[in-house]
């Protein structure tokens, strides 16, 4: 049992009512994490269930092991092109832990497992027969008639060459994350690849600056609409984007690049289709999922697993072991964080008070398996990059496990998002609170990294609109030549660069960013479905638009480059949080400092003031590192780039400061 206080409790005094149940909490993981030490010597070891169940090759026997965990079936028979898809050649048996199992000798060239071939397992349970997708399947592929998954052996005579080894993501101080789905990468009005994102995309989000990227719908999902939140197949990589070795071929190209990849990790739920996934795989109703309604997630229509049980821990557990090791990701961003940490799912819960975190339909296995799955990664890869996206607030969700916290290193800013939405919806622009957007954008634990963004994937789906969208609107579609002057694009730009800004500087140690959004592409995401005609026009990325020197779009796209070297190069995301140094209501004027660099934002819509006089708190000359207004993006080049700013007495600074612009200034030598 816990007896000293965990750093947690010490730290916010405000969770000392609470420091039994946080203690509770963390004993019921130590409890589990020394059984797993006793039984399996380590936690890695646990984790690697995978090596032993699904299919192995045996080179002294010379031939293929498939194993399979299926306690609730009557019996289990291998099917596939190997055998003509023959239902009653090839049973397997069931062994010790209700592990079935059955040998493929390589002789004879008959009945012969290889490279490629296809194979399903057939699942009586219940007296039903159903023909399953094997669960630690490394490979599924779809028929392109039939419309049909299988599963595929995959063991290509030549393994991929990794070129690697001299990247680690320990070297990253602060993520700068470009949030990417492979398939809608690309200009064309269709499906995109790893490779073609591997050498069209990459190159770009090099140049852009960014250090990280977090690729979405990487597991096999059935439904490509599904923006790869619906997984069939955990083990196995996404065949519409290419083969395994594609994706190996990103990762590596990436890591040539200084870049970290980090997947965005679906352990919440999982699809419930059953001819393609795990639901009801043994037919007892209650394998990997809960029984009843416990195992469906209404809002999601999709199945729950019971963190609760061995089999499925070790599967999870495995899961995130195993791409690190066979694809090299650096990390994840676990999805559903909060539907996992209670019962309720966060649906229609306001986290209003201390109670709903830690004693109010908590799930302690979820939050315990959380915790095991962050000391493993870290375990298996130091420096690895975890973020977690919870919208409830989780005291310590962003804390070491042996501190009292749940594990993660970073969580994301959810709340930034929608309040830039809610305020744009909302408010007229004189009537913006300047100290309600600081209090959102700074509003967080002490000590709990935070991943700032003004926007992801999630606000640019149907039904919703990129900040751009937001911002200007259908005037996007007749107004962005560069020789065009319009109000509305014209406000538009100048407040798109201003928020990604004082989001990127003031809401968190990192920062994130949806591909395309750094330059406002226009519209929403769609992907392709019967109510569009299976269209593929908006789940694409126009690289068109920022290609055109005649467009604005370019401009846009410089000032994000700018902004996230600037951010790199003054370790700006690493440092202290944002401190306030000017905060003027009247005029629409937040000024701050972070790093020695002093940010100014003027919101206001047609307020330009001369000789604005704050204290800077810092004696000496400063200089201009980045200025909104400059005519690269699109400004009115409104202030000089060479101007020199020297102290005053008392440290103060004089600085003119135009209408909807935003200054860097940092000290000169």
């Amino acid at each position: 049992m816990t007896e000293e206080s965990l750093q947690l409790v010490t730290d916010d005094p405000w969770l000392k009512p609470y420091e039994e149940d946080i203690n509770k909490r963390y004993d019921f993981y130590q409890q589990k994490y020394h059984e797993i030490i006793t039984y399996h010597q380590s936690l890695k070891q646990y984790a690697s269930r995978d090596k032993e169940l699904g299919f192995h090759f045996d080179h002294e026997q010379k031939g293929w092991w498939y194993r399979e965990w299926a306690p609730g079936a009557q019996q289990l028979w291998l099917i596939g092109d190997f055998n003509n898809w023959d239902g009653a050649s090839h049973p397997l048996k069931k062994g010790e832990d209700d592990i079935w199992e059955i040998f493929i000798p390589n002789e004879n060239r008959q009945n012969v497992l290889r490279h490629g071939s296809r194979v399903k397992v057939k699942v009586m349970a219940n007296d039903t027969y159903r023909g399953r997708i094997p669960a630690y399947i490394e490979r599924a592929v779809q028929d392109e008639e039939s419309k049909d998954f299988s599963g595929q052996i995959w063991k290509p005579v030549e393994p991929f060459v990794w070129r690697d080894q001299d990247f680690s993501p320990a070297s990253i101080k602060s993520p700068i994350i470009y949030e990417s789905h492979l398939g809608m990468a690309q200009n064309k009005e269709g499906i995109g690849t790893y490779r073609e994102f591997a050498d069209h995309v990459l190159p770009r989000i090099a140049d852009l600056g960014y250090n990280c990227i977090q690729l979405m719908a990487i597991k096999e999902h059935p439904y490509y609409g599904s923006f790869g939140y619906h997984v069939s197949n955990f083990f196995a990589p996404s065949s519409r984007f290419g083969t395994p070795e594609d994706l190996k071929y990103l990762v590596n190209k990436a890591h040539n690049y200084g870049m970290a990849v980090i997947m965005d990790m679906v352990h919440s739920h999982a699809v419930k289709n059953m001819a393609e996934g795990l639901n009801d795989f043994d037919g007892s109703g209650h394998q990997y999922f809960h029984e009843g309604g416990r195992g469906y997630h209404n809002s999601w229509d999709s199945k729950l697993f019971d963190y609760s049980k061995d089999e499925v821990l070790r599967f999870l557990l495995s899961n995130a072991r195993y791409w690190i090791e066979e694809f090299h990701f650096d990390g994840y961003r676990f999805d559903g964080v909060t539907s996992m940490m209670y019962h309720h799912h966060g649906d229609y819960v306001s986290f209003d008070h201390y109670d709903k975190y830690f004693r109010d339909q908590v799930d302690w296995d979820a939050v315990r398996y959380l915790q095991l799955v962050n000391v493993l990664i870290h375990e298996v890869k130091p420096g690895a990059i975890t973020i977690a996206e919870d919208m409830s607030g989780m005291p310590g969700i962003s804390r070491k496990v042996d501190e009292g916290g749940v594990g993660f290193d970073f969580r994301l800013g959810m709340g930034i998002p929608d309040y830039w939405i809610k305020l744009l919806k909302h408010t007229q622009d004189e009537d913006w609170n300047i100290h309600e957007i600081w209090d959102v954008l700074s509003n967080r634990r002490w000590k709990e990294k935070t991943i700032a963004y003004s926007e992801s994937h999630d606000q640019a789906l149907v039904g919703d609109k990129t900040l751009a969208f937001w911002l200007m609107d259908k005037e996007m579609y007749w107004h962005m030549s560069k020789d065009d002057d319009n109000i509305i694009i014209d406000r538009g730009m100048a407040l798109h660069k201003m928020l990604r800004l004082i989001t990127a500087t003031v809401g968190g140690e990192g920062y994130l960013n949806f591909i395309g959004n750094e330059f406002g592409h226009p519209e929403w995401i769609d992907f392709p479905r019967q109510d569009n005609g299976w269209s593929y026009k908006y789940a694409r990325r126009q690289w068109n638009l920022v290609d055109n020197p005649d467009l604005k779009y370019q401009y846009l796209n410089n000032f994000d480059r700018d902004m996230v070297h600037m951010l790199r190069h003054h370790d700006v995301l690493s440092a202290l949080p944002a401190q306030q140094l000017n905060m003027d209501n009247e005029n629409k004027i937040i000024i701050y400092e972070r790093n020695n660099l002093i940010f100014i934002v003027n919101f206001n819509a047609n307020r330009s003031i001369a000789d604005y006089t704050f204290r800077a708190n810092q004696p000496g000359k400063f200089k201009a590192a980045l200025i909104s207004d400059a005519p690269q993006y699109g400004g009115h080049n409104r202030v000089d780039a060479e101007t020199e700013y020297h102290t005053l007495k008392d440290d103060k600074l004089s600085v003119y400061i135009p209408s909807r612009t935003a200054l860097v200034l940092k000290k000169e030598d």
